[in-house]
């Protein structure tokens, strides 16, 4: 079984907006409507899982219902920090009959346009490791400074990548990380991979898309409405092209 879990508990308070950035309307659907799409239509993922606020839950599940197939679909609420939603939602999976080796693939509802190239991926890099992580290069010559004021080293640039969701594990592996991290080192975990790591799992790197970008700020969803109107016009253009000559 290959689980999906959506993290839609986040505030976005660098984004500035009024209400998560999650549930900003583009083209008439929120940004969360998107990914959630394409994790329902994938044939590759048996069942989702997510994590979101109570006072979302009506809102959510209304977008679900406009996307969903047949697939089980389950909520869990967001935790103190993202790994501590990621243990909730981990648990919900768990009750709900989720096994040792099965996967599970989690993606933040902020990345809209994963693919199902990504998904797939990831999925598949489980059967070969613990985990995996789809990453892209860095482009920028990166400098480390210990006080922000002096350079302490320079970074090799081709040995530096940067981490992308969704991220995948083994659920029996990865769920056993958390039971057994006591909650002060699970509250500083900063990233879905970290734990992973930290916990002595091969975790696998797979070829990351630019296009998998995380909308955080508002320059981002600029560039997303941007992405989804020229999709919209492509999209008229081709059909317009394809009707019959009268």
């Amino acid at each position: 079984m290959n689980i999906a879990i959506i993290l839609s508990g986040g505030v976005g308070s660098r984004m500035g907006a009024s209400i998560p950035k999650q549930y900003i309307e583009v083209d008439g659907k929120p940004v969360i409507w998107y990914c959630l799409k394409t994790f329902f239509e994938n044939p590759l993922i048996d069942s989702v899982v997510i994590g979101r606020a109570e006072e979302w839950a009506e809102y959510v599940e209304e977008q679900v219902r406009s996307v969903m197939t047949d697939k089980p679909v389950y909520y869990s609420l967001p935790g103190e920090t993202r790994q501590y939603s990621i243990f909730n939602a981990l648990m919900e999976a768990e009750k709900h009959g989720a096994e040792e080796d099965d996967i599970v693939i989690v993606h933040d509802a902020a990345r809209p346009l994963v693919s199902d190239a990504i998904i797939n991926s990831c999925l598949l890099g489980c059967h070969e490791a613990d985990g995996t992580l789809p990453v892209i290069p860095v482009k920028d010559t990166l400098y480390q400074s210990v006080d922000g004021e002096n350079i302490t080293s320079l970074l090799k640039r081709d040995e530096l990548f940067a981490g992308q969701a969704p991220e995948a594990f083994v659920f029996g592996k990865y769920l056993h990380l958390h039971k057994e991290m006591p909650h002060k080192e699970l509250l500083s975990i900063n990233g879905s991979t970290e734990i992973a790591y930290k916990g002595g799992l091969h975790v696998k790197l797979i070829k990351g898309d630019e296009m998998n970008f995380k909308i955080t700020t508002p320059e981002d969803l600029s560039n997303f409405e941007s992405i989804i109107n020229q999709r919209k016009n492509e999209s008229i253009r081709s059909s317009s092209s394809e009707r019959p000559a009268i």
